[in-house]
C-alpha cells in the first residue's frame, strides 16, 4: 500500500503544524514526554482540549453539524500523526471519542443539543460505567439495577474499574432494568449526573501508583428517564456500538510510530553507538524492526478503516482486530523500552514523571530530583500501567472471539 498526499493534505499538515508550533508549549511537550499513563493529567488534558475547541479542532470525526471538523479521511489522520509526533496531550475518550458517537448515532434531537456542545467545551466531563464485579469480559451478566419510577429510574449497584470517575461529573452506564433469558436484553444505556445524591466514588490504585481507576457505588440514585439512550430494555445495541468507536474509532499507528522512534533513540543514548551493542547483544534491534513492520500493517488497515468511516460505516467486528493488535504491540513496546532503558528503567520516580491521575502513596525525595537520564524516568511506569491494555475495552481473549465468529464465521 502506498500513501501519497495530494497537495491540499500537505497544505493541511503545514497548517497543523504551524498550529502545534504556536499552541503547544515547551512545558506541555515535556509533560506528554514525561506520562506514565494513556491518559494524560486532568489539568492537561483539559487546558488542551480548551485550546482545540477555541480553533474547532476538539471533535475531527463528528458530523459538522454538531461541531466536528469536516476532514477527509487523509486529514483526520494527518493531523493524529503531527499531534502524535509533537508530543500533543491525548484527551480522555469517553466524551467526544465514545458518548458523543453513540448520541450522534441513537441520541434524541435534544439530548444531542444538550450533551453535545457540553462535551466539547469540557463543561461535562465523562466516565463510563461498564464493568462490575463478576461482570467484565462477561458484560452481559451487569446485574446493576435501574426500577422504573414513573418519570425516574432508581439505580442501585457497584461499577468497578471507572476511569476518571474521581474527576467526572457525568459517567454514561449500562443498567439492568428487567431480567430476561437472554442477558443481553433488558439492558438499557443510561446518561447519569455523578452529582445526583447516592453516588459515591472511591479510588482504586494502580500498579503504577496512580488513581485513575475507580469504584462507583450507586445507591437509589434517582435519574430521569429522559437520560435513557434508545430505548430502555436495548442499551446493548447502544453498547456494541459505542464498543465499535472505544476499540477502532481512532487511530493508534501515528502514536506507536512516535514512541518507536523514541525508543530507538533512547538505545541509541544508552548504547553509545546508535545502539549496535544492543544488536550484537540479543538481535533487541531485529525485535525493534519486527515492531516498525507490525506498526505500518497497522496503519494500512486503519487508514483504510478510516476512510470507510468518513463514508458513514461503522468500524464493525474490525475494530476488535484494532484493539487486539495496538494494545498487544503497545505492550511490547513498553517492553522494548524497559529493555533499551537500561539499568534505570526499573527505577519509579513518580515526582520526576507526569502520572495519569495523583500518586496519593507515593512520597517524593525532599531533594524532588531525578537519577538517570530523562529517557528513562517513565519506562517502568508505563510497563505496569500498559498491562491493562489487553484487558480494558474488553480482553483480547474475548475479541479473538468475536473475530472468530463475525469475520471468520467459525
Amino acid at each position: 500500500m502506498q500513501i501519497r498526499w495530494s497537495q491540499a493534505d500537505l497544505d493541511f499538515r503545514d497548517e497543523v503544524r504551524a498550529f502545534l508550533e504556536a499552541e503547544l508549549t515547551a512545558e506541555m511537550r515535556r509533560d506528554v514526554r514525561r506520562m506514565t499513563s494513556v491518559y494524560a493529567p486532568h489539568t492537561l488534558g483539559m487546558a488542551w482540549q480548551a485550546i482545540l475547541h477555541a480553533r474547532s479542532w476538539a471533535a475531527p470525526a463528528w458530523p459538522v453539524e454538531h461541531g466536528g471538523c469536516g476532514w477527509t479521511a487523509a486529514q483526520r489522520y494527518i493531523f493524529a500523526q503531527e499531534l502524535a509526533s509533537n508530543d500533543a496531550p491525548p484527551l480522555s475518550p469517553m466524551g467526544i471519542g465514545m458518548c458523543g458517537p453513540v448520541l450522534i448515532g441513537h441520541g434524541t434531537a435534544e439530548q444531542k443539543a444538550h450533551y453535545l456542545p457540553r462535551m466539547l467545551t469540557g463543561e461535562h466531563f465523562w466516565c463510563q460505567g461498564y464493568s462490575e464485579p463478576g461482570s467484565g469480559s462477561d458484560l452481559a451478566s451487569l446485574q446493576m439495577s435501574a426500577v422504573d419510577d414513573g418519570d425516574h429510574l432508581v439505580c442501585s449497584g457497584h461499577k468497578l474499574w471507572t476511569t476518571h470517575a474521581n474527576d467526572a461529573n457525568w459517567i454514561f452506564c449500562l443498567v439492568r432494568t428487567s431480567q430476561e433469558a437472554i442477558p443481553q436484553r433488558g439492558i438499557t444505556f443510561l446518561l447519569i449526573d455523578m452529582t445526583t445524591p447516592g453516588v459515591e466514588v472511591r479510588p482504586i490504585l494502580m500498579l503504577s501508583g496512580e488513581h485513575i481507576q475507580n469504584d462507583v457505588f450507586f445507591t437509589d440514585v434517582r435519574v430521569p428517564k429522559a437520560n435513557v439512550v434508545g430505548r430502555i430494555g436495548e442499551g446493548w445495541t447502544v453498547a456494541k456500538y459505542l464498543m465499535e468507536f472505544e476499540r477502532g474509532g481512532s487511530v493508534s499507528a501515528p502514536g506507536l510510530k512516535a514512541r518507536l522512534e523514541r525508543i530507538r533513540r533512547m538505545a541509541g543514548a544508552e548504547a553509545g553507538d546508535d545502539g549496535r551493542a544492543l544488536a550484537r547483544d540479543d538481535g533487541f534491534m531485529s525485535r525493534l524492526a519486527q515492531a516498525a513492520i507490525e506498526i505500518d500493517s497497522l496503519e494500512a488497515v486503519e487508514l483504510q478503516i478510516l476512510a470507510n468511516m468518513s463514508q458513514g460505516d461503522a468500524p464493525g467486528p474490525r475494530s476488535s482486530m484494532l484493539k487486539t493488535v495496538s494494545t498487544e504491540l503497545s505492550q511490547r513496546l513498553t517492553e522494548l523500552a524497559l529493555e533499551a532503558s537500561g539499568a534505570y528503567g526499573g527505577l519509579y520516580q513518580a515526582h520526576a514523571a507526569c502520572p495519569g491521575g495523583p500518586t496519593p502513596l507515593y512520597a517524593p525525595p525532599a531533594d524532588q530530583g531525578f537519577v538517570g537520564p530523562e529517557h528513562a524516568l517513565t519506562v517502568a511506569a508505563k510497563y505496569f500501567n500498559d498491562r491493562a491494555g489487553t484487558i480494558y475495552a474488553g480482553t483480547n481473549e474475548i475479541q479473538r472471539n468475536i473475530m472468530a465468529k463475525a469475520v471468520l464465521g467459525l
